[in-house]
């Protein structure tokens, strides 16, 4: 790994938003499922998460990673980013085979010498994941 890389992961890391984790400190964060299915086997969990960016950010990127327990396979997570209740950011990654998963995205960037800093302040985060009510709907 050549030296710069090693700064530049090291500072990627120190700006990452984990909903897993975030879930159990946070009283902001909650799931909130919702049926899909007529058969009622399958919903949509949603999970809201705030995310600050700081003004003194000089981080290139920012990352929303996490798990999906009894995913439906097929079904990306979606991401949703807010500022004051306005969209700003929308988004769908794929999950894994190992039900994780993880959406990178730029916070600033420097184009000829100007920096610009794409997000800055305080956001809301709503992530959406398909699941199975039942784990033994998933098998056929």
């Amino acid at each position: 790994m050549k030296p710069w890389m090693a700064g530049t992961l090291v500072a990627i890391a120190s700006i990452v938003i984990f909903p897993t984790l975030i879930s159990t400190m946070s009283e902001e964060a909650k799931w909130d499922p919702k049926l899909i299915a007529d058969d009622q086997s399958i919903v949509i969990e949603k999970q809201i998460i705030p995310m600050n960016i700081s003004q003194d950010n000089e981080l290139p990127w920012a990352y929303v990673e996490g798990t999906v327990t009894n995913g439906v396979e097929g079904y990306p997570v979606i991401i949703q980013i807010y500022k004051d209740g306005k969209p700003v950011h929308f988004a769908q990654t794929d999950v894994k085979s190992d039900g994780s998963y993880e959406y990178m995205f730029r916070v600033r960037n420097v184009d000829h010498g100007k920096v610009i800093q794409v997000f800055e302040g305080d956001y809301t985060v709503k992530i959406f994941k398909t699941v199975y009510v039942n784990p033994q709907a998933s098998i056929v």
